[in-house]
């Protein structure tokens, strides 16, 4: 992966001794463990009704990809409130 401008000026000023790491407080420290266990924390449970065809298929697809139904599931709906999917439209 290339370097940004920004991030080769960061590393050249590291490597040169102008930066140095300090090491986080407590608080900090503690608030980014808060973060990290939340980040994965799965907490709601929901119940969704599919057509067999689509949940054949979709135990078919995590099956290939190596995976349990229900993470593939999962992933699709975080992926599409992240933005990172998109409904097709309508024509």
């Amino acid at each position: 992966m290339k370097e940004s401008n920004e991030e080769k000026s960061i590393v050249d000023a590291f490597d040169r001794g102008e930066l140095r790491l300090s090491k986080p407080s407590e608080a900090e420290i503690e608030c980014i463990k808060a973060a990290a266990r939340n980040t994965f924390k799965k907490d709601k449970r929901v119940t969704i009704r599919l057509y067999d065809h689509d949940f054949k298929g979709i135990q078919k697809k995590a099956m290939e990809m190596g995976m349990p139904y229900q993470t593939l599931i999962s992933g699709i709906i975080h992926s599409y409130v992240e933005g990172d999917l998109k409904m097709k439209s309508a024509k």
